[in-house]
């Protein structure tokens, strides 16, 4: 088979709605490589947008699937339960952020947890009303592009959004925008549009994803929970993206020493198979009614056998040490780069959640089109990168945690290629 004639029959079978950033189809993949149809093989710095953290077909959580796969592959948990569901919610409820006593629901994708998280918030508050920020991603349900703060390409025609979502800057600071700005929106927020006695929660990403990997800053994140606790607002944590050692700890909100009510998390939770949780306080957790939270795949039995998996190996390869190794030889390289590319206006991000954004060098205005050549000269030379932001002028970098020492620093010669030819268009 041929990329092109895959390609072809994509376009006739599939709904253009689902965009996808290359025509490159996968064969096989292992740790950081992956080989597609025709026998090409590239280095991965996108992880599934951050799902492999652990790399591609891990033995450790391959095995883990098969033994599973030989006992049963589902029940429905509502039907017939496991033990290994309940151990893994004791093993997240332990490992969360937060000294209080914590219960877990599963559910199967990262918009499904994030509905669930606002479910939960207001069943438990008895209020409707929902803040989240500017840039922000959620997922592409209803509610999950309600919350997200971009309207290009998740919401555009898609009807009214979900009632009772308020959004406001995010600290960005390339932009100009910081934290004080953040809490005046809110502020003004409250003052013409909200009573804040009508909101239920709050929620945000510690590194916004697809909003450019702008990360929070701790005083961001200490005014949120110092406002939550004044209004009786449920603080939602989004670690969909952030979460599984990708920033250098196993959540992101262990770098500011503040817990969220609710923590959502998904992508890396199960190295590459379809599970999804809600963490947080027992007692918002417990404020619905058996049945109004769950689903008929939510916590599939092969996804939990993944997850303990996973955390097994995060564990045992200490990748919360590595992603902090990696992100810093990442950077050290983008600033060698910098020293030769005028386009390059700030690099920045967590642990292995690193980005690169470009402007023009004269106006200062963000340069999509020289981020695009960046990665188009990247997937030619055989490595994947993934764009992002507001302004499209973000490349971020989510390469496996355990990707070898030897494909990264082949990584950093073709993305310093890159970022060169990209220039001499």
């Amino acid at each position: 088979m041929q990329n092109a004639e895959v390609a072809r029959r994509r376009d006739e079978a599939i709904s253009r709605g689902v965009g996808m950033m290359t025509q490159i189809y996968a064969d096989r993949a292992l740790n950081s490589e992956i080989w597609d149809i025709e026998g090409n093989r590239y280095i991965d710095f996108a992880a599934g947008i951050a799902v492999v953290n652990t790399g591609h077909c891990h033995p450790k959580v391959m095995a883990a699937v098969t033994e599973q796969m030989s006992r049963f592959t589902h029940t429905c948990h509502q039907v017939l339960p496991y033990e290994n569901y309940i151990r893994l919610a004791e093993r997240l409820n332990a490992a969360v952020p937060g000294d209080f006593q914590k219960k877990t629901i599963f559910v199967t994708t990262g918009a499904e947890a994030c509905e669930n998280a606002i479910k939960i918030a207001r069943i438990a508050t008895g209020r409707n009303a929902v803040i989240a920020f500017g840039g922000g991603f959620h997922g592409r349900t209803f509610m999950g592009m309600s919350l997200t703060g971009k309207v290009e390409p998740y919401k555009k025609g898609f009807g009214a959004m979900m009632p009772d979502v308020f959004h406001v800057p995010f600290p960005m600071g390339p932009h100009g925008i910081s934290t004080a700005d953040s809490m005046k929106g809110i502020e003004k927020l409250f003052k013409a549009d909200l009573d804040p006695a009508r909101v239920a929660a709050i929620i945000f990403e510690p590194v916004q994803g697809e909003g450019g990997f702008y990360e929070a800053p701790t005083d961001l994140i200490r005014a949120l929970r110092a406002l939550c606790d004044k209004h009786g607002i449920v603080m939602i944590a989004d670690e969909v993206q952030t979460g599984f050692a990708r920033t250098g700890n196993l959540f992101a909100m262990q770098m500011h020493g503040v817990a969220a009510d609710l923590t959502t998390m998904a992508k890396g939770l199960a190295g590459g198979l379809p599970l999804a949780a809600v963490t947080g306080r027992a007692d918002l957790m417990d404020a619905a009614n058996p049945g109004g939270l769950g689903g008929t795949y939510a916590g599939n039995p092969l996804g939990i056998a993944a997850s303990h998996a996973v955390l097994d190996v995060i564990e045992e390869e200490q990748l919360c040490a590595r992603a902090n190794e990696l992100g810093s030889r990442l950077k050290q390289r983008l600033e060698q780069i910098r020293s030769t590319t005028p386009e390059i206006s700030d690099i920045r991000g967590p642990g292995f959640m690193v980005a690169v954004e470009f402007a023009n060098p004269s106006t200062k205005e963000p340069d999509a089109g020289f981020t695009g050549r960046v990665r188009t000269e990247a997937l030619k030379r055989g490595l994947i990168l993934l764009t992002c932001g507001v302004y499209g002028n973000v490349v971020r970098f989510l390469a496996p945690i355990t990707i070898p020492d030897a494909h990264f620093a082949e990584a950093m010669d073709i993305l310093e290629e890159s970022v060169a030819a990209a220039r001499q268009v």
